[in-house]
């Protein structure tokens, strides 16, 4: 395995470097010429393995590289981002090394997701995270020890959150869970029933985290301070709750990345790319695995990836290939069914409350509006960093309006490759 600078060609291009990235690049390194990997991140791993091999603990990820590493056609660059389509099968990429383009004759997306953050009031302040945000900075080197943590939200990742705040020195003041017991009963009984793995990995979790203080049918209504997070008031039941805290990690769920998807014209159904039983999209010479066709963690994304590397390479899926998919699959549904976004939580929004925070936008000037197009000609909601990934599911979720478009570039980028992003169009259009 290559590790270096992109090369102009390839067979294979891979998006994304985390488990269905790397199972996809072993398994389409069999036959292929060449399999190029890039992902943004400094290394490998993704949003679930971050951090690169010297910090997994998931002894899967280990095998993953080690053979990978063994793949002398396999070629992994990291510090790279896609801009933009240059032509048919290009891709225009800012690197650390400039922009650059790459042709591919088949590409696999495994471009992971982000979270999904809700407004409230406070939650702008510094110290208060996404959950997934809070387990990034921590594996990423950021200092907790000694610090209060809260982690509110829904879904086993909170329990996730919180053990790997304890493991690095913090001190976890309360797991507050949305859902109620009514709730979570059932899900503990399904796992029981078809995924002990995971259910022996949650007791586990919950033994680590016995000290610390669960509640359910609980939320985080406000975040207090000035410069920055001094605590929070929760409304547990019928009671309020003040709590102080340092940081405090919301995980609201997560939402698959379509840019590239959405760019290259795949067909998006239910907010995700859609795929068929070879993990094929709807453009030709396109895979996509992991979490970018449906969010359901590392087993899912590990099974995709593998057998969409097999499909760009003409090969089809081993039986217990298709079996672990499927049983990967039917929990993602089960964890979809039980921790749905709770409808409750638009409440939670008040109407001084900041939504879009590039722009300092609050609820009350986009609820003059009925859709995010108007609102955001009228506003500017959506047209700071974020370009809308932040606010514009906010206000899906909150007021029922369609997902902001697409225009390329896809991400915010240099002006020097603005400048050759506009030569790559004024080429395409001679």
């Amino acid at each position: 395995m290559l590790s270096a600078m992109l090369p102009f060609s390839t067979e294979i291009l891979i998006i994304g470097a985390g488990p269905a990235g790397l199972a996809a690049a072993l398994a389409a390194a069999e036959l292929s010429s060449t399999v190029t990997v890039i992902d943004e991140n400094p290394a490998p791993g993704g949003q679930i393995w971050r951090g690169g091999p010297r910090t997994w603990c998931d002894r899967r990820a280990h095998k993953l590289w080690q053979a990978l590493e063994n793949c002398l056609n396999v070629r992994m660059v990291y510090g790279v981002r896609i801009v933009a389509t240059a032509a048919d099968k290009e891709f225009l990429l800012e690197t650390s090394d400039g922009t650059q383009k790459i042709k591919w004759n088949k590409l696999i997306i495994c471009s992971g997701a982000r979270e999904l953050l809700l407004p409230f009031p406070g939650w702008t302040l510094p110290g208060v995270t996404g959950a997934g945000g809070l387990q990034a900075l921590i594996k990423g080197g950021m200092p907790v020890e000694g610090k209060r943590v809260a982690v509110a939200g829904s879904g086993p990742l909170l329990l996730a959150v919180a053990e790997t705040v304890i493991r690095s020195g913090g001190q976890v003041v309360s797991i507050i869970e949305t859902k109620t017991s009514q709730h979570l009963i059932p899900f503990f009984l399904a796992l029981l029933k078809s995924h002990r793995g995971k259910l022996l990995q949650s007791l586990k979790l919950f033994w680590q985290l016995k000290r610390v203080r669960y509640r359910h049918d609980a939320r985080v209504v406000k975040a207090h301070g000035e410069q920055r997070l001094l605590g929070i008031s929760l409304q547990h039941g019928d009671k309020k709750i003040d709590l102080s805290c340092d940081l405090l990690a919301c995980g609201f769920g997560l939402l698959p990345n379509l840019e590239i998807g959405t760019l290259l014209g795949c067909e998006i159904k239910d907010g995700n790319i859609l795929v068929d039983a070879n993990q094929a999209s709807t453009r030709a010479d396109v895979w996509v695995a992991g979490e970018a066709c449906g969010i359901g963690g590392v087993d899912k994304a590990l099974a995709e990836g593998h057998i969409a590397g097999l499909a760009a390479i003409g090969l089809a899926a081993e039986p217990d290939a298709i079996a672990c998919r499927a049983h990967a699959r039917q929990f993602a549904d089960l964890l979809k069914q039980r921790f749905a976004i709770d409808d409750s939580l638009r409440k939670l929004c008040k109407s001084d409350t900041l939504v879009c925070r590039c722009e300092d936008v609050s609820a009350r000037q986009l609820r003059e509006y009925s859709d995010w197009r108007t609102a955001k000609l009228m506003t500017r909601a959506g047209m700071g960093a974020c370009q809308g990934r932040i606010c514009g599911a906010a206000c899906q979720f909150m007021f029922g309006w369609d997902a902001p478009g697409l225009r390329q570039p896809v991400f915010p980028t240099k002006t020097s490759t603005l400048a050759a992003l506009g030569g790559a169009v004024g080429d395409a259009e001679k």
